[in-house]
């Protein structure tokens, strides 16, 4: 496609520089020899005037007709990639509805269509991560409501006596089917769900055994227990042998955790714990994962729009990139197609806020129709009888009841215990089928052999003989799927899979001997045809099948996740981000006989084993490594079985080319068109990369806090034990740290920017150019903006190591982790605070201004103001406001501790802007405008910026007392009344220190805001 050999070598054309592949390059020859066939004369015309009509073609080909075919090309792609990014979000959605609710272990030695699940009793259960957050245990009855509940102290055990004492006691007396435990606390859930294990098995025991006497107990003891026993059981009787069985098991929590942080939350809940909440969404999801879908569909963001909250959700990984309308649009359908298939029971939606979400997908309803039905239901007594009554009782217009009554399902609550109500009420089968024409008691009748009874019209007549044929196919499922366990035993053994069992797809046709199966339905349906009454052999099929299984769930009982799914669910992690040969970076826990134990980020657990710490034989851990000791290892394999990551130390492993680690069997395999030679390429530049790194890496960085690679044990100077002198000049770190790069300025900034959004709220590490005893951290602010800050090293070992104290405006950090999490971390926070406040808005300072003015020219004796992001100081926001005529501003500094301001720092922006109404001026002088000065700014800290193609540079290194309006000691002008009231000055004093608390938990990374709209603390 391009002429002449535009790269200057052999490579192909795809392979070269853009700057290589110009349009004017471009071979389009072929294109002009269709054209010249069409518009060139038929008659031979003078070379001069072809070549007129050559330049004008090729000029229409190049500067108009392939730039058009080009947009277009790529809007279709854009088209089809969306479209195809939609559907597999919605898949994984139908996936994640499709799960049916969880049945506990003792009911998995039983098939599902003999012995139904039913509404059980579950307790959720939600852990955290933090000491400070507690454990909260959730008890749901059968429909989902909170019965009771039990909070555990932060920084408690569960193993520890009260505690336990406590469990025991909350457990017998809910007495749940299963405790399901949220993943939301990490790895930390397994040792959760491991101790309540333990927990129950004791109390399932103490309950079966109660009215057994001990063998150390007398009889006084016997009657005292059972006595405190009568106390708290009231309900129960001395004579009930029920026998409780109770398992724990992990389960998502995904839907549950948003749950807990919204406005659903606090609606229904108001005074509860967000854990508590979270604990009980956790046992409903267990229940029923499509009602907790159609729940978080149904609350409406501000704009009205229901189904914002499912953005949140981690449903797909590419959900971000996709169009939110047409993701929306897709999670709609998906949703009424499953609740379609699934059915509703009414009188449970009518009757409960957290199932009443399941009416709005059924077909002809939506969630007027739904919140309307839901009032007419509770305006006649919150009880529904039967179909036919949504008629009788106005609940529902003809239309919308022939479109939605087939999908709704009457089911026996204590309300209609003394009534007898119709069984195909609570089936697929239209009323039509069994009210207007009664083909569905003919079926029945013609199947019992009635004869001339069938002439009897009475309800109960019809109830009744329906009743006695569904009886008869349910013995007869029962029978075929005793006689195919028998057979199958017969020639393979005790491996006949329960569960698996289906009856419409394992039972052929001519194995039923239900009565049903007797009755010719072609022959009666070609008779309801002859008869003018048209085609209904389908309804007639179903009729049989609904008598089989009525409204059989076509949704399997959840899996707990195991393997992979749990490994992926608790870590967050998969084959793509932890697989053999990626360097990673932990922290030594535990030393043993057999190696060290370490802890990823992120809290996954490593092993390395003995054989893996050196190159040389290892006698002992502590030789190479000591607890406390950060060190950058390579994978060897991930076992997500054991929920565990092997190391490795050895040279040997991290000279290995990528090319040369198995890749994992869950990843798809390479294509054809899989550029191998490229692969081959960056795999040798990454290995010399490393190959530089490894050799200055012969040292040990900070002792025990320092990082260690290899198993390099070597000495700075070559071994002989003595320490390198320092130099005094700029050189390369020996640091392995993953945040860490021997690079310059601009690339650094490149890498960032090239990430793109996965970049933002992190920051990298190279040495800084100002001196050999500080570096330099490039921060992200936010897309193209990127902060440089200066560091300061002290107690260094060699120039080539990284000090152990790293200083920034006096704060004292020992690490770089440390550095990121109590530094760049808070920033983060606080970047998401702004971004999230009702005041800010992400526009130019100049659309704002124009903003203002036109909100001031509307409403003059009105005072308005916004912040949105300073454009020529990054890192910082400016607070843009007009009182009179003219739009002002004052920039404000980010903090770990807060936003500085007036030489006060805020610990949140709304207290700063409480004092910016007091003192709307702030602290002000003589302003001295030029043409050389009007746009230099110095305020808290001095900066130096340079303006770049794609970003901005600023190097906050140190702090002044000047600001833009003159010296910052200055004390401000009183105020002595505003448009916000009549408020003194604020008291001038000085800022407090950019140390974040003491204790606080370092946060490693940052995660990108939410959308708007989500709810307040949430977090994906």
């Amino acid at each position: 496609p391009f002429v002449g050999d535009v790269s200057g070598n052999d490579k192909p054309w795809y392979k070269c520089e853009l700057e290589n592949l110009g349009r004017d390059r471009q071979d389009v020859g072929k294109f002009m020899e269709a054209l010249e066939r069409v518009y060139f004369p038929a008659d031979n015309d003078t070379d001069e005037w072809n070549d007129e009509r050559r330049k004008i073609l090729k000029m229409a080909l190049v500067n108009y007709l392939l730039p058009q075919f080009e947009a277009e090309t790529r809007r279709d792609l854009k088209d089809v990639s969306t479209k195809v990014g939609v559907e597999a979000a919605a898949q994984t959605l139908r996936d994640m509805a499709m799960e049916g609710p969880y049945r506990p272990s003792h009911l998995l030695g039983e098939n599902r269509f003999i012995v139904p699940t039913g509404d059980v009793p579950i307790v959720g259960v939600c852990s955290s991560n933090d000491p400070k957050d507690g454990t909260f245990l959730a008890a749901v009855n059968g429909r989902g409501e909170l019965t009771d509940h039990l909070a555990i102290p932060g920084g408690t055990s569960i193993t520890s006596e009260k505690i336990r004492e406590k469990v025991i006691t909350f457990l017998m007396q809910t007495r749940p089917a299963a405790v399901v435990v949220g993943s939301g606390a990490g790895v930390g859930c397994k040792l959760t769900a491991r101790r309540l294990g333990e927990v129950i098995t004791q109390a399932t025991e103490r309950w079966n055994n109660r009215l057994i006497q001990g063998q150390d107990e007398d009889d006084e003891d016997f009657e005292a227990r059972m006595q405190t026993f009568r106390l708290m059981h009231s309900n129960i009787d001395d004579d009930d042998d029920e026998v409780w069985k109770c398992n724990v098991d992990i389960v998502d929590d995904n839907v549950a955790q948003l749950f807990g942080r919204s406005v659903r939350g606090k609606k229904e809940f108001p005074d509860m714990a967000v854990n508590l909440k979270v604990a009980i969404a956790t046992a409903r999801w267990a229940k029923d994962p499509l009602g907790e879908l159609a729940y978080t569909w149904s609350s409406a963001s501000d704009a009205g729009v229901f189904g914002t909250e499912m953005l949140f959700l981690n449903i797909h990984p590419l959900q971000r990139l996709l169009p939110k309308p047409m993701l929306l649009r897709e999670y709609e359908r998906v949703l009424c197609d499953v609740t379609a298939s699934v059915g509703v029971d009414l009188n449970g939606a009518c009757t409960y806020d957290h199932l009443h979400g399941l009416l709005t997908f059924v077909p002809g309803l939506g969630p007027r129709k739904a919140n309307n039905l839901k009032q007419s239901v509770s305006r006649i007594g919150g009880v529904v009888s039967s179909r036919k009554s949504l008629l009788v009782k106005r609940l529902m217009g003809p239309i919308v009841y022939n479109n939605s009554v087939a999908f709704l399902r009457i089911r026996a609550t204590d309300h209609l215990q003394d009534q007898l109500l119709h069984p195909l009420d609570d089936s697929r089968c239209h009323p039509d089928v069994y009210h207007r024409n009664k083909w569905a008691i003919k079926i029945a009748v013609d199947a019992l052999e009635l004869g001339d009874s069938a002439s009897n019209d009475s309800e109960d007549y019809a109830i009744t003989a329906l009743r006695d044929v569904m009886q008869n196919s349910r013995d007869e499922i029962e029978r075929l799927f005793n006689a195919t366990k028998a057979e199958w035993e017969a020639h393979y053994g005790p491996t006949f899979n329960v569960g698996a069992w289906d009856p419409r797809e394992a039972v052929p046709a001519e194995s039923w001997r239900d009565k049903v199966e007797e009755l010719d339905l072609e022959t009666f349906a070609e008779m309801i045809e002859e008869n003018g009454n048209g085609k209904w052999l389908t309804h007639l099929t179903m009729i049989k099948w609904e008598f089989r299984l009525p409204f059989e769930d076509p949704r399997k009982p959840m899996e707990p996740p195991s393997g992979e799914k749990l490994f992926r669910l608790l870590t967050g992690e998969s084959d793509v981000t932890l697989c053999p040969g990626k360097e990673v970076t932990g922290k030594v826990v535990k030393n043993g006989d057999f190696g060290s134990q370490v802890k990823l980020e992120g809290d996954v657990p490593g092993f390395i084993p003995l054989r893996n710490l050196a190159d040389d034989h290892v006698e002992a851990a502590e030789d190479i490594v000591s607890v406390g000791t950060i060190v950058t290892a390579i994978i060897t394999e991930v076992k997500m079985d054991h929920m565990c990551v092997d190391l490795s130390l050895k040279m040997e492993d991290f000279k290995k080319k990528s090319s040369q680690w198995g890749r994992p069997q869950s990843l798809p395999p390479l294509d054809d068109f899989f550029d191998r030679e490229a692969a081959f390429k960056i795999d040798e530049e990454k290995e010399k990369e490393r190959e530089s790194r490894l050799r200055a890496l012969r040292l040990t960085i900070g002792g025990s806090s320092g990082t260690k690679i290899g198993g390099d044990s070597h000495d700075a100077d070559g071994g002989d034990g003595t320490q390198a002198p320092r130099t005094g000049k700029v050189t390369r770190r020996a640091c392995a740290h993953p945040a860490f790069r021997n690079a310059s300025h601009s690339e650094v900034d490149r890498e960032l920017k090239e990430a793109g959004d996965a970049m933002v709220g992190e920051a990298l590490i190279r040495p800084s150019n100002r001196s050999c005893d500080s570096l330099a951290i490039h921060w992200m602010v936010r897309p193209g903006c990127i902060k440089v800050i200066e560091v300061h090293e002290e107690d260094k070992d060699t120039d080539a190591s990284i000090g152990n104290r790293l200083i920034i405006k006096k704060e004292v950090y020992g690490s770089i982790d440390e550095l990121l999490g109590r530094y760049i971390a808070p920033m983060n926070d606080r970047v998401e605070e702004i971004q999230h406040h009702r005041k800010f808005t992400d526009k130019l300072e100049d659309e704002l201004d124009t903003q203002l003015y036109d909100m001031k020219k509307a409403n003059p004796n009105g005072v308005f103001y916004f912040i949105c992001w300073s454009e020529s100081y990054p890192g910082y926001i400016s607070l843009r406001f007009i009182m009179s005529r003219t739009a002002r501003n004052h920039t404000i500094g980010i903090s770990p501790e807060g936003f500085a301001w007036n030489g006060k720092t805020f610990n949140n922006l709304d207290k700063l802007l409480n004092e910016f109404k007091k003192n709307p001026s702030g602290a002000r002088t003589p302003q001295h405008r030029s043409s050389s000065n009007s746009s230099a700014l110095s305020m808290s800290s001095s900066m130096s910026t340079s303006r770049q193609s794609t970003g901005v540079r600023t190097d906050d290194t140190s702090r002044q007392s000047r600001s833009r309006w003159g010296p910052a000691a200055m004390p401000p002008v009183p105020v002595t009344a505003s448009r916000w009231g009549n408020m003194p000055p604020p008291p001038a004093g000085p800022p407090p220190s950019f140390a974040r608390p003491d204790g606080a938990p370092p946060i490693f990374g940052y995660r990108p805001p939410p959308p708007p709209g989500a709810p307040p603390g949430f977090r994906q």
